[in-house]
C-alpha cells in the first residue's frame, strides 16, 4: 500500500518499462500503473506488446504501447519520438529488457556472436534507451530511473562460495550486469544536480521466459524492488544497487 506522500507523487506521472509485454516487466508495467501512473509498455513486437497492453486495459489501468526494440538505434529514436510528441515528461524509465543466450556454454566456448548480442540489449540498450529520453527526464523535474540487473552483477557474490550467485558462470549475461551497474552510478553522477535518481535493482531468482521458467519467485515478487525504487522520494538513494532486503554489494 503507497503511503499518502507516495500516491500524491503518482499524479498525471509518466512511465516507459522496456521490455514490457511479459513476465518483470509486465509485473512492473502493472504495478506502476495499480500505483496511479500512465504507463508505455514498450516491447519490440508489436503484436505481443498491443495483447500485453489489452490484458492491462481491461483491469482498467492506464497503459499504452509504444513499440521498442532496445538493441536498435532507430527503434529507439523513433519510441523517443513518439512519446516527445505525446507528453510533456517522463518521470519514471525502467529499463528492465535483457536476455540470455549462454545458460548451456561454458566461457570458452561462447561465440562472440552471442556475447555482442547479449552486451546490445543488457547494456547498451539501457545506456541507449537512456540517452534517447534525457530530455524528457529533465523536463520531469526529479525523475527515477530503474536499471534491472542482477545477483550475479555483483563481483562480490559471484566470488563468495556461500553465495547461490557464485555456482552461476555464464560469461556474457554476468559480465553485461556487472557493467550495468557501473553505468548506473556513471549516470547517477551526472544526472544527481536534475534531482534525478537512477539505482539498480536485483529482482531475485525469478520464473520467467529468460531462465526456462526455473525461478521460485513470481514475476509480481520480483518487480517489487524496482517498483519501491520508481516511487522512491526526494529523500531516497541514487547510485545505489538494491533487492527486496535493502542494498546489495557491487
Amino acid at each position: 500500500m503507497l503511503s499518502q506522500r507516495e500516491a500524491v507523487m503518482t499524479d498525471n506521472r509518466q512511465a516507459l518499462v522496456t521490455g514490457a509485454n511479459k513476465g518483470i516487466g509486465l509485473a512492473i508495467a502493472k504495478g506502476l500503473a495499480q500505483a496511479g501512473l500512465s504507463v508505455w509498455m514498450g516491447a519490440r513486437d508489436r503484436s505481443r506488446g498491443e495483447e500485453a497492453v489489452r490484458a492491462l486495459r481491461d483491469e482498467g489501468l492506464d497503459v499504452r504501447f509504444v513499440e521498442l526494440d532496445v538493441s536498435d538505434d532507430e527503434s529507439v529514436r523513433r519510441a523517443a519520438e513518439t512519446l516527445g510528441r505525446e507528453v510533456k515528461a517522463l518521470h519514471v524509465l525502467v529499463n528492465n529488457a535483457g536476455i540470455v543466450l549462454d545458460l548451456q556454454i561454458p566461457p570458452s566456448e561462447l561465440s562472440m556472436g552471442k556475447v555482442k548480442a547479449t552486451y546490445e540489449v543488457n547494456l547498451f540498450g539501457p545506456i541507449r534507451v537512456t540517452q534517447a529520453f534525457v530530455p524528457l527526464l529533465k523536463a520531469a523535474g526529479g525523475a527515477r530511473i530503474v536499471m534491472m540487473g542482477s545477483g550475479v552483477g555483483s563481483l562480490t557474490l559471484i566470488t563468495d562460495p556461500t553465495s547461490l550467485f557464485s555456482t552461476v558462470n555464464l560469461l556474457a549475461y554476468t559480465s553485461s550486469k556487472v557493467a550495468l551497474n557501473a553505468v548506473t552510478v556513471s549516470f547517477a553522477k551526472e544526472f544527481a544536480p536534475f534531482g534525478i535518481k537512477v539505482n539498480a535493482v536485483e529482482p531475485g531468482h525469478v520464473r520467467t521466459d529468460l531462465n526456462g521458467n526455473s525461478g521460485f519467485l513470481t514475476p509480481k515478487e520480483g518487480a517489487v524492488t524496482a517498483i519501491r525504487m520508481a516511487l522512491v522520494g526526494e529523500e531516497g538513494p541514487t547510485g545505489g544497487f538494491f533487492g527486496s532486503h535493502g542494498p546489495q554489494p557491487w
